[in-house]
Parts: structure tokens; sequence; C-alpha cells
């Protein structure tokens, strides 16, 4: 596949269906369902940052899990979970996670969504920033 095609793929993966982790508990027994898929080919990427160019190894990828975890909890003080996304629970292969310091709207309809602070991808990521100016709001819209 040439990086046109990979891009296309990623960014495909990246604006399709998913799936809300709606609980505490359920984000548990994903992350324990992930972590059984930790010797597959996962990338990392936090979107703050250059997208990588290599799958992260297992441990790494089990240690991003756990610190992701801690991070999740102690920050999003909520008694739900509902900002970690995937595409299939059943047989993941992209998921984003929010930063709880960064919702915006996260769910729902924006001009503007906040970006994920993190995407987990058995697909080569590529960047998610867009390029273009932000369309005009939906008065101007109306208005002119």
């Amino acid at each position: 596949m040439n990086d046109t095609s990979a891009t296309h793929t990623f960014r495909k993966a990246y604006t399709g269906r998913f799936i809300s982790i709606m609980s505490w508990s359920e984000l548990a027994q994903f992350w324990e369902q992930l972590k059984a898929l930790s010797d597959q080919d996962w990338y990392i990427y936090a979107t703050d940052s250059a997208p990588p160019n290599t799958a992260t190894g297992s441990q790494a990828f089990c240690d991003f899990i756990n610190k992701i975890d801690t991070l999740l909890r102690t920050q999003h003080e909520e008694d739900y979970c509902s900002i970690v996304f995937v595409d299939s629970k059943s047989a993941p292969s992209i998921i984003k996670i929010y930063d709880p310091n960064n919702l915006g709207v996260v769910c729902g309809y924006s001009d503007d969504p906040p970006l994920p602070g993190w995407i987990l991808s058995r697909l080569p990521p590529a960047e998610i920033r867009q390029a273009t100016a932000r369309p005009p709001s939906f008065w101007r819209k109306v208005f002119f």
C-alpha cells in the first residue's frame, strides 16, 4: 500500500462509525481485551505530535493502556466514561481517546469538534489536523 492509499485508508477509518465505552467497568473490560491483542501491530498517536512511523511493542502498548487508564480516571471526574470511542468492541482496529481536559463537544454536532488526545490504531496513522481554515459559523451561513 503506498503512502497516499494508506493515508486515505486511515482517514476513512478515523471518520467512520464509532461506539462509546460508556462505563468505567466496561472500559476496564475493554482494556483487558485490548492488552490480549498487544502482540499485534498497534500505533499510539498523540495527536499533538506527528503521527508515528512504527508500531509500538507489546509491553509499551500495555504500559500506555495502564497510564492512560490512570489519567482518564483521575482527570475525568465523572461516574461514567464516555470519552473512549472504538470502531468495534469485539475486533477493535482504531480507538479514539479524548483528553478529559479538552472535551468541547465530543459527541453531538459541532463545526469545530475537538481532536482526540490519542489514537490507538492497527493502521499506520496519518496527520488528522485540518489543513484548511475553519468553515464559517452557522449564523454566518444563514445571514450571508
